[in-house]
């Protein structure tokens, strides 16, 4: 295994970490977004405003989307393990 497997297996890891959880991470900041804007419009300054809509809608997300984070998962695994048995070439 030289440099350039080793860069391509963490390059390969930091994308499916990253469509894996786009997802999830978009859903929290769209509802983030629209929380401030309402917070700010109508000066309710309530904790729990911003953390309950973002936890439901991660949830719904994560629960609309989790044979897609699965196959990205078990596509990495794969690939990852077939470059372990071709002895990374």
């Amino acid at each position: 295994m030289n440099k350039a497997d080793a860069l391509d297996i963490v390059q390969s890891a930091v994308w499916t970490i990253v469509t894996a959880s786009g997802p999830a991470v978009a859903a929290a900041m769209g509802v983030g977004v629209v929380i401030a804007l309402f917070q700010a419009l109508t000066q309710i300054q309530e904790v729990t405003l911003t953390f309950v809509p973002k936890i439901l809608a991660i949830f719904v997300v994560i629960a609309l989307t989790a044979s897609f984070t699965g196959a990205q998962v078990y596509a990495f695994t794969q690939e990852s393990y077939s470059r372990i048995e071709n002895g990374f070439n």
